[in-house]
């Protein structure tokens, strides 16, 4: 039975996140009734990470288990054909090489955070950024973001609903920079906590805006209380852009 390895990219705004749920459309849903449809499968596609609703990706990685053995681009051009007119892509579309698996195999995921900072709304990109009209100060957000890097108890940044077994992770990148109008975060780790880089994200904006110093996230780290978090940033900013295997 051949395992193929899919990167996928998705418009989160009409789903309830990725993973499949009963009588709400889901990533994951789209991409099984696409599976379906191509070969007459029932399956559960795998995921390198389960995103939450209205969260985007560019670098998604999804498996599949199929029992006809198909030459890969034809399983991405099926699908994608039968996705339309769901706001998902199979970007490629390859073989998997012995017992690689999209998320347990992942060494490392990246996000990028998007903020468009105007006073001006967003036309384009409406559900795509989280607009923030007060002036950011992207050089303080950063140096701000350095606490967080490293290995710590991130019980501060983690949803009360997170099922992880443990609050300790090792943040091993955590960037922020402007471009024009939009301010950029990003993040990579092994794994993340359940809306961990959002949290993050809504905290280090209080930086950006001047209501907290680099001090304050230290304190707010240091507490191992969700109570200490700042405001948590909205799901449309939020874009899962990698995942990586070694």
């Amino acid at each position: 039975m051949p395992r193929y390895r899919l990167l996928i990219e998705y418009d989160g705004r009409p789903f309830h996140g990725f993973q499949a749920q009963a009588d709400l459309p889901s990533v994951q849903g789209s991409l099984e009734r696409a599976v379906k449809k191509f070969c007459g499968e029932d399956l559960r596609v795998g995921a390198a990470g389960r995103t939450d609703t209205g969260v985007h990706a560019t670098g998604q990685v999804v498996h599949v288990d199929l029992t006809k053995d198909w030459p890969a681009e034809t399983v991405r051009n099926a699908l994608n054909f039968h996705l339309m007119p769901d706001p998902v892509s199979v970007l490629s579309a390859e073989v998997a090489v012995g017992d690689w698996h999209s998320r347990f195999s992942a060494t490392g995921r990246r996000y990028l955070y998007r903020i468009l900072n105007r006073m001006s709304p967003p036309a384009l990109d409406q559900g795509r950024v989280w607009h923030v009209k007060k002036p950011l100060d992207a050089q303080a957000m950063h140096e701000a973001a350095q606490v967080l890097v490293g290995h710590h108890d991130f019980t501060t940044f983690r949803d009360l609903a997170c099922q992880a077994k443990s609050p300790m992770k090792t943040l091993d990148v955590a960037n922020v920079r402007r471009e024009g109008d939009e301010v950029l975060l990003e993040f990579a780790s092994r794994s993340f906590l359940h809306r961990q880089v959002r949290s993050m994200t809504g905290t280090l904006a209080e930086v950006g805006v001047g209501r907290w110093t680099k001090a304050d996230v230290e304190a707010a780290l240091a507490a191992r209380d969700r109570k200490a978090c700042g405001p948590v940033a909205p799901a449309e900013g939020l874009y899962l852009t990698g995942v990586s295997y070694g």
